[in-house]
């Protein structure tokens, strides 16, 4: 069982916008079905469908599903064959990370003009500490507020919010809330909210712990509280006993913690069939190097080293990686490396997924960059710039590279007036 169906859908009318939110400076915004919410936001003819978003063979898995799709059962995680057994109607899309990339940075910006104290958890959901934000913009609630009706005014999509005294609390608020709502639980009702939850709404309760708890006859997290300390350490263990025992009683210090730099930025690709063709297996790189360098320029960054990830059929791993002279956001030069890593292996065997990643990532506008002997001052670079421009308002879908058209496993084709494919060979020179 799913912790958001695990904690429920009920809105208590004590934990509503109105409720007493002294105190409750922590807000846990969740962006409610956003891959599927995305999509429909740019495609509206999708409104009021069961959209599906995921891998669409056979070894695919749902990445999210809209509320129309998920009253059949569909759930993130799910294996895409099941979601189809479920919702044969449904409407299956690919994902477009680039697309939710560039949704999760505009709706983090909302966050952000509210208060520096910002820590994203994933592209859709972060905690934020509002307690400096209340002099200028009221008391959390309303803030929850105000944030729901700019992602709402702004983005053309919808979130929950739970407000509360902690980061735990805040959400599992945010849970209850869904789809589109607002939770407050006041400092002094804390252990009435949590309480009368099952034990799986619990951080660190898994499906293997809930059946520890539940042959202990520990239902509830109230249950949880009132069992003996040495019982839940001989049950799971001194650090799970502690950790569990003290969430029940809403005891969560932790403060947010401002968005760190990202380490790395990477992507994979799982075959439906294993691949032993070195074409197929360089158009992946290519697919896969395109999203990166893309996610890359979004979010401002270079980096300077390039590696692959390579699983073969038997599932043993491998990783080659390489670092740059200078670093790096162009997918041309993120696919050389790689296509020259996976040559390097001299694979023979067949491949079951594919991955790229580029890592040790600096800002791209302090970055320094060393033109090769001969090379023109405007090339790669320049031509995927332009591309993204094309791609921020068509559509990521109808530019990229001319060996990947009609490659519908590596990339969203769609039927469009305004495509256009890039050559591999030598990049236009931009006028």
């Amino acid at each position: 069982m799913g912790r958001s169906q695990a904690i429920g859908r009920g809105r208590d009318p004590r934990f509503g916008p109105e409720a007493d939110d002294a105190g409750c400076t922590i807000l846990h915004v969740d962006m409610d079905a956003f891959f599927a919410a995305v999509e429909v936001r740019r495609r509206p003819e999708l409104r009021g469908k069961a959209v599906v978003v995921g891998g669409l063979g056979p070894r695919g898995v749902v990445s999210s599903a809209s509320y129309e799709a998920r009253r059949y059962g569909v759930r993130s995680a799910m294996p895409a064959m099941r979601a189809r057994a479920l919702c044969p109607h449904a409407i299956f899309l690919p994902p477009d990370f680039t697309e939710y990339a560039a949704a999760s940075a505009a709706v983090m910006g909302i966050f952000r003009d509210v208060t520096p104290l910002v820590e994203p958890l994933s592209l859709d959901e972060a905690f934020l500490d509002v307690a400096g934000a209340q002099r200028l913009l009221g008391r959390p609630a309303l803030i929850a507020r105000d944030i729901r009706a700019r992602i709402a005014e702004e983005q053309r999509l919808t979130c929950s919010v739970g407000v509360a005294p902690s980061k735990f609390v805040a959400k599992l608020g945010s849970t209850r809330a869904k789809p589109d709502g607002v939770i407050v639980v006041p400092a002094g009702q804390v252990l009435d909210f949590l309480h009368p939850l099952p034990v799986d709404a619990l951080w660190g309760v898994g499906e293997r712990a809930a059946e520890t708890l539940h042959r202990l006859g520990l239902m509830t997290v109230g249950d949880l509280a009132a069992a003996p300390l040495r019982m839940l350490r001989s049950a799971l263990g001194e650090a799970s006993a502690a950790h569990l025992h003290e969430l029940s009683w809403g005891r969560d210090p932790r403060r947010v913690v401002p968005e760190q730099a990202e380490k790395s930025i990477g992507a994979e690709l799982t075959y439906d069939v294993d691949v032993t063709d070195p074409a197929t297996i360089r158009r992946s790189l290519l697919a896969l190097s395109e999203k990166v360098g893309a996610r890359l320029r979004a979010g401002g960054h270079v980096g300077r080293t390039v590696s692959i990830k390579i699983r073969w059929a038997d599932f043993r791993t491998v990783g080659r990686s390489r670092t740059t002279p200078t670093p790096t956001d162009v997918a041309r030069e993120i696919f050389e490396t790689s296509w020259a890593l996976f040559e390097a292996l001299g694979a023979s065997e067949a491949i079951r997924l594919v991955g790229v990643r580029v890592e040790g990532l600096s800002a791209a506008a302090g970055a320094s960059r060393q033109l090769t002997l001969g090379a023109p001052e405007r090339g790669w670079r320049e031509a995927e710039a332009a591309t993204d421009a094309v791609a921020a308002r068509f559509g990521r879908s109808i530019v990229g590279p001319a060996s990947l058209l009609g490659q519908t496993d590596l990339r969203r084709t769609e039927n469009h007036p305004h495509s256009t494919v890039v050559p591999l060979s030598d990049p236009p020179t931009p006028s």
